[in-house]
């Protein structure tokens, strides 16, 4: 009777992850190894739909016999090369520029608009993950910059089911924090888009780059969940230095937490809501004269200190309409006042009089219509509103943010060899008062049209 359930069990995850095609880092890999398409997987890859993210959770397993690597192909190599050539246009009004006759000294400047465009290239990802026994699952992500500098991306290892519980996962490495709004699985693509700005806003003149949402990080993860994958909890231990390599430059951690409830919504989909926090500590001197500057050394050439406290909390919603799904974000974030000024205010001498603490709040809704498996439309508004400046003086709207953008991609292809994308996308970004004469707004625009593929 047991073998005869796994089998059915087995087969029953087969079938619906064939069938799936509703609302998932593409890696065809996974879809040569269990023969089938991206779209089993994927919304639209690289986004993940409710079957990708328990297969994801499940430790990149149908939890079968086929997991094992024992049982693959000999031929089978989990590999996928990723990359997208382009071309684009970026503009930014309110320019500082040198004016005036050559040789000028000092030069005569002015603000004027800098618009440039031509054919380029992203960066290379070269992905290759799954199991090595059944139950331990890897995933390294080597990528590189457009002319060719690599860096480690993702490395991680991760201990699955852990007493035959699905509750008890354990991950060490590099990796991405339990998101459930991926920044790595994005589906735009632009200068300005390629990124949540949620993830990673602080208001003008904070110097704490260490709380960054988006960037994968450092450490170790819990990750537990039911057996259907409705209900997921995780938590992580991280070193603060941004998932930068080499001991940090302080001993100081952070922590990850996340939960999250799916439920049923019948012919619509499945929808899930959740909530996470990050809060640690970050350092505000240095024992070099280099205080930070966004790089971090080996430990022993720009070790710090005077650790102090910094917070992100949010909320999250996945939505399902049929066709149309809508990806909710709010968070509030808030940093010590010894942040307030770059560079920061070292916290082994007295905090300058009148600094406060720095407060913001983020909002995102991500709109898309997938008119088809091989066609989805896309829209993302985000608003960024600083609460309390750290400067007291300081417009209190200064470095409130505005972005949009919108586009579609077209699949031509979708198989569990390869995938290809033709991506069509235009964003517009609006910062106020960041203009170099500190009064004005500052607004940048990019056009992209590229083609997204893997294989």
């Amino acid at each position: 009777m047991t073998l005869l359930r796994r089998n059915l069990t087995g087969g029953l995850l087969v079938w619906l992850l064939m069938s799936c095609f509703q609302s998932a880092h593409a890696l065809p890999a996974f879809a040569r190894k269990y023969g089938l398409r991206c779209s089993a997987c994927h919304e639209a890859w690289p986004m993940l739909n409710y079957f990708g993210q328990k297969f994801k959770d499940n430790g990149y397993q149908l939890m079968n016999d086929r997991d094992a690597p024992i049982w693959q192909n000999p031929s089978y190599w989990p590999v996928t090369f990723r990359i997208t050539p382009m071309w684009h246009r970026e503009s930014t009004d309110k320019v500082q520029v040198d004016a005036g006759p050559p040789g000028t000294t000092p030069p005569t400047q002015i603000q004027q608009q800098v618009t440039s465009h031509g054919f380029d290239l992203s960066g290379l990802d070269f992905h290759t993950g799954g199991t090595l026994e059944k139950n331990i699952s890897f995933y390294v992500l080597p990528s590189s910059n457009p002319a060719g500098g690599f860096h480690f991306e993702t490395v991680m290892a991760r201990l699955d089911n852990l007493f035959g519980s699905s509750w008890l996962n354990v991950k060490l490495g590099k990796f991405e924090l339990d998101n459930l709004i991926s920044e790595k699985r994005i589906l735009t693509l632009t200068n300005i888009s390629g990124t949540y700005e949620t993830y990673h806003f602080r208001p003008p003149g904070d110097s704490n780059f260490y709380g960054q949402m988006g960037d994968n990080q450092l450490g170790v993860e819990y990750m537990g969940h039911s057996a259907n994958d409705r209900s997921r909890v995780s938590a992580a231990l991280l070193s603060t230095n941004d998932g930068q390599v080499g001991l940090p430059s302080s001993n100081a951690y952070s922590g990850f937490f996340a939960a999250s409830q799916a439920f049923d919504v019948g012919k619509l989909g499945v929808d899930r809501v959740g909530f996470y926090a990050m809060a640690g500590e970050a350092p505000t001197f240095f024992l070099t004269s280099n205080n930070g500057g966004g790089v971090l050394t080996p430990f022993g050439t720009n070790s710090g200190g005077g650790n102090k406290a910094f917070s992100r909390e949010g909320f999250v919603g996945l939505f399902y309409f049929g066709k149309l799904d809508f990806l909710v974000l709010t968070q509030h974030g808030t940093d010590s006042a010894f942040f307030a000024t770059t560079p920061s205010s070292p916290a082994n001498q007295p905090l300058p009089a009148g600094l406060r603490s720095p407060t913001w709040n983020g909002y995102m809704v991500e709109t898309h219509y997938v008119y088809s498996p091989q066609l989805i439309f896309l829209q993302r508004s985000e608003f960024e509103r600083v609460s309390q400046q750290g400067v007291p003086g300081t417009p209190s709207d200064m470095g409130n943010l505005n972005m949009f953008t919108f586009g579609y991609r077209w699949y031509p292809i979708m198989t569990s060899r390869a995938g290809f994308a033709w991506h069509n996308e235009y964003s517009w970004l609006r910062q106020s008062k960041m203009a170099p004469d500190g009064i004005s707004d500052l607004t940048s625009s990019s056009l992209l049209l590229g083609f997204d593929f893997d294989f």
